[in-house]
């Protein structure tokens, strides 16, 4: 007769079985309230070489290796490589862009509505808990036309494009909801926020960011004075 699993044990099986689960998964809502059960979960991945990731700006959880694990799993070569998903250079260039297109636009936001919400307590008399934004509430979508239209060129046209894309939606990475392109459940778990954005606001990414935003900003004056 098997033994039963308990709790820590079935969220680390689940974890593995499914890639990432949604932070509203019961397991994981009692994993992120209980610091016995979390610590046990992480307790049983590390056992294998895995850590649980979680970050409050995602709707998400996911495993990634320990970076203890990295050299023997991957080599020195694959540590060296550019990624450990074999994803071709063209493919990186759209994850990072994509990030850029949909991450930063998304933590700005979930900044400024608690923010706003923190303004708000101090003006109430009984202070109320006021979770940040969700990833899905505040996460911006992007355009295939206009993706197409800014970096085609830049990122093989029209068939690597297409391509790539499904290499990241395969990878969890995007959702494709019709001619939109959304958040995946680990574009903001497993791309390091601290390293890469001050990289890519400082870098000439961030002027193609900034025109783009001008433009979404434009667009609605412009829908108004017609």
């Amino acid at each position: 007769m098997s033994t039963p699993l308990d709790d820590a044990a079935l969220l680390a099986a689940e974890l593995l079985a499914r890639r990432w689960l949604p932070r509203q998964h019961p397991r994981v809502r009692r994993a992120l309230i209980d610091a016995e059960l979390w610590q046990a979960t992480q307790q049983r991945l590390a056992e294998v070489g895995l850590r649980l990731v979680d970050n409050i700006h995602a709707d998400h959880v996911a495993v990634a290796l320990l970076r203890s694990a990295e050299t023997a799993v991957f080599g020195e070569a694959g540590l060296a490589a550019n990624n450990n998903l074999e994803l071709p250079r063209d493919a990186q260039s759209l994850l990072v862009v994509l990030w850029a297109l949909i991450v930063l636009p998304k933590r700005e936001r979930q900044a400024a509505r608690a923010a706003s919400a923190a303004g708000d307590e101090q003006a109430e008399m009984f202070r109320t808990e006021r979770p940040l934004p969700s990833a899905a509430v505040a996460s911006p979508l992007v355009a295939y036309k206009t993706l197409l239209a800014d970096f085609g060129n830049q990122l093989g046209k029209k068939t690597r494009l297409d391509a790539n894309l499904k290499r990241l939606e395969t990878h969890g990475f995007i959702h494709r909801r019709g001619d939109d392109i959304a958040e995946g459940p680990l574009l903001d778990l497993l791309l390091d926020y601290d390293q890469l954005a001050q990289r890519i606001l400082d870098g000439a990414l961030g002027d193609v960011l900034a025109r783009t935003r001008a433009q979404a900003e434009a667009a609605p004056s412009a829908g108004e004075a017609a």
